[in-house]
């Protein structure tokens, strides 16, 4: 049960969280139509490699990552975005493409957009293509510890290396 990791986690820390459950959904876009949640307010995790290793970067599901802005921000030498085979066994919990942007339980890094942070919640992907944790962000920050800066490019730009 993919969300049984991260419901232990929350729980442990006495967090208060909602989960939503909605039809089966594969996109960021989907899921918020689905849930009736703002593409501005849902987001999505988009694994990356920087430096060659695995980091989550976490935007609006309305949104792209730049990754020219992520790679300049931790002053990378290299910042891509990673293939599905170079991740998919780190989240024996979750289906492929669902993670929660808890970086932190799977031994990497957090890196979210500033767009985010200033929303009073953030729900997200909890493991599965058919549920939703929607929490306070102040909580997700203080248990995740990510970093926090403008990473998104917007609806309009192209992925940047």
């Amino acid at each position: 049960m993919p969300l049984s990791l991260l419901r232990e986690f929350l729980d442990e820390h006495r967090i208060q969280y909602l989960v939503i459950s909605h039809s089966v959904a594969y996109t960021a876009q989907g899921i918020a139509a689905l849930t009736h949640i703002s593409g501005k307010e849902l987001a999505k995790t988009v694994m990356v490699m920087v430096d060659r290793r695995l980091a989550m970067a976490v935007v609006p599901a309305s949104s792209k990552v730049d990754l020219y802005k992520l790679k300049e921000h931790v002053d990378a030498e290299s910042v891509e975005l990673a293939a599905e085979n170079e991740f998919r066994d780190r989240f024996p919990d979750c289906e492929t493409g669902s993670m929660p942007p808890f970086g932190n339980l799977y031994g990497m890094n957090v890196f979210v957009d500033q767009a985010l942070a200033e929303d009073k919640e953030i729900a997200f992907n909890a493991g599965s293509h058919r549920e939703l944790v929607r929490m306070k962000f102040e909580d997700f920050q203080r248990l995740v510890k990510p970093v926090i800066f403008p990473l998104a490019a917007g609806k309009t730009q192209i992925f940047a290396a």
